[in-house]
């Protein structure tokens, strides 16, 4: 979870009905039980090199600091990459859209009726200080999450009855009714801690103690707030596991901190940092110039990213007052110019988001088909009128930066809606001027903000920007103590649990769920429990659409853009499998070449100085 908690998969187990073995339950969980990609006894994913040497270090970048070694609570700032000391029960293929096979777990069962799912733990499973990984520990994590962690954790396993440890190292999850298909996919996420270790310490407080782990690395030397070394476990129980073979390269992993994206970019640049996965256009075209990259010691690669794209965008806090309206919603929006942005700021890299789904087939398109107006016209009541049209588009305009069209709709509704212009102010019928926050944490966002603010002024609103520290951004979050921030939806190739953080009305009043919005829609919520429960890919997709198309007519954000490319740059010490994975970068499969001098080592003096 951590970083990486921004997917989350549907599941079937692969029965034994289809395999003849001689043990109960299977090596893998797909979520319709279609069989999977690697057979019980594959030797590796296609995606690594199972020979690629050990050694070396790779040295990342966090952003803005950290005070808490437990990423599980609501309290303070985790540090980033605290997955890799902890093992989950299973892993997922990153070249499969809905399959996850065994790590923990040797063997999986599940009935067909999907009522529990039982986990079979492997023997040789071993915490870093030698004790055995057990059911108890499982039965601990589990009650621990849900009763002390965040609130997430209840939203996301709410279809949990219990949790039973048979034997030392069988537990089986017992579930309320048997409609979540992906429910044990998502339990086999779980990563599970050692029971014995939290006995005597609080689980609910943050600090900078090293937690004990059973994953490829645990924390070596600490910089408080300002760096973590991960280094790799020699002994690692799992290391010639199929799962884990070609993984895990890198004897050392470092992460420091910086409060300014452009400075970690210098930092790259000057041999400090070795691996950049670049999110803005600008840098991507011209930031990375230096003599490293015209030399060929810094390269730049793009990988193809066929995941679906989720959405991205300047989320409305519907709390307010002033946002409660759709009218003023899509007013705002209607003042964002994205082909203005997209060519003099991000060096036309960039498409215009306009699905929560895109880049997949669960995105809606056009006018809702048979299949979706048999979930939609029942809610017809409760839904605009606009539902039943084409799926809602963003505007374009012609990119010269005048939206003269784009204002006068977005006045005429602003007018509908009770606002009216005065003194240069909008302002309603009481005289309150629309004036509202713009939370944010990096500076380089505010190029992308002030032409949107310049727009949203021409029209009497007021947008300011208020920049803070990160460990302030997260407690405003988890506090709902803002007007508006930019956030992304992450979204897998099979959507499913995380819906119900993200759009429910369940997860609307829980500090730290990713319900920022503050939807509460009855009808959202009975697509969203539909969705959960959908028995077969095609009842899947249907109700994703559907709710795609929801969401969009309720102009619950601007929409931004994405990239169907990985950009990342790194200096030419590494080296990565032929063929990456479909639907990650793959970080953790790459090496270091034997011999490959690290950056530092190459440049002048004066260029080493932090």
């Amino acid at each position: 979870m951590f970083d990486t908690l921004k997917t989350c998969l549907g599941c079937l187990l692969l029965a034994a009905s289809t395999v003849a073995i001689a043990a109960p339950g299977g090596h893998a969980l797909t979520l319709y039980g279609e069989p999977p990609k690697y057979p019980e006894d594959f030797s590796h994913f296609d995606y690594v090199n199972p020979q690629a040497p050990k050694g070396g270090t790779l040295r990342l970048s966090g952003f803005g600091s950290f005070d808490s070694f437990n990423g599980f609570i609501s309290r303070g700032t985790a540090a980033s990459e605290l997955g890799l000391i902890y093992d989950t029960l299973m892993v997922q293929s990153l070249d499969e859209p809905f399959s996850e096979y065994g790590l923990l777990a040797e063997r999986i069962e599940r009935p067909a009726d999907n009522t529990w799912v039982r986990f079979h733990l492997r023997p040789e499973a071993r915490f870093h200080d030698g004790e055995p990984v057990t059911a108890a520990d499982v039965v601990f994590t589990f009650n621990t999450l849900i009763e002390q962690g965040a609130p997430f954790y209840q939203a996301y396993y709410a279809d949990v009855k219990e949790v039973v440890a048979d034997t030392e190292r069988s537990v089986t999850f017992q579930f309320h009714h048997g409609n979540n298909r992906e429910l044990p996919m998502v339990l086999g996420q779980l990563p599970v801690l050692p029971a014995h270790y939290w006995a005597d310490r609080d689980f609910t407080r943050n600090g900078l103690e090293r937690p004990l782990g059973s994953g490829p690395y645990r924390i070596g030397q600490v910089r408080p707030g300002r760096s973590v070394t991960f280094e790799r476990v020699a002994d690692y129980w799992a290391a010639e596991l199929p799962v884990r073979k070609g993984f895990y390269n890198f004897d050392r992993v470092v992460v420091d901190y910086y409060r300014d994206t452009g400075v970690a970019l210098e930092a790259f640049k000057a041999g400090q940092l070795d691996f950049n996965l670049e999110f803005s256009a600008k840098n991507w075209a011209t930031g990375y110039d230096s003599p490293a990259l015209s030399q060929g010691r810094i390269i730049k690669e793009e990988i193809a990213n066929q995941n679906t794209q989720g959405m991205q965008g300047f989320i409305f806090n519907l709390r307010k007052p002033y946002f409660q309206d759709v009218r003023v919603r899509q007013a705002i929006a209607l003042l964002f110019d994205f082909e203005w942005a997209n060519e003099r700021l991000f060096h036309g890299a960039y498409t215009r988001s306009a699905s929560y789904f895109g880049n997949s087939e669960l995105a809606a398109d056009g006018l809702p088909g048979e299949d979706e107006l048999a979930l939609l016209e029942p809610l017809r009541e409760q839904l605009s009128k606009t539902v039943f049209d084409s799926a809602y588009l963003p505007p374009q305009t012609d990119g010269s930066g005048s939206i003269r069209d784009q204002r006068r709709q977005a006045y005429d509704l602003l007018q509908e809606a009770g606002w009216r212009i005065e003194n240069d102010q909008l302002i309603n019928a009481d005289g309150v001027p629309l004036s509202f926050e713009f939370l944010l944490i990096q500076a380089d966002f505010e190029r992308v903000l002030l032409p949107f603010k310049r727009n949203l002024a021409s029209l009497g609103i007021d947008m300011q920007l208020r920049r803070i520290d990160v460990s302030q951004y997260v407690n405003r979050l988890r506090s709902r103590d803002f007007d508006m921030v930019v956030t992304s939806f992450p979204q897998s190739n099979s959507p499913g649990n995380e819906q119900r953080e993200y759009w429910h009305s369940s997860s609307a009043d829980n500090p730290g769920s990713r319900n920022l919005i503050g939807l509460r829609d009855p009808a959202i919520d009975q697509l969203v429990d539909g969705l959960i429960i959908a028995d077969s890919r095609a009842e899947l997709i249907t109700h994703t659409r559907a709710l795609d198309r929801v969401l969009r007519a309720g102009h619950y954000l601007v929409p931004n853009y994405h990239t169907p490319v990985y950009r990342v740059a790194y200096w030419d010490k590494f080296a990565h499998p032929s063929q990456p994975p479909k639907y990650d970068v793959g970080m953790y499969t790459w090496w270091v070449k034997p011999g490959a001098p690290d950056p530092v080592s190459v440049l002048p003096t004066a260029e080493q100085e932090p």
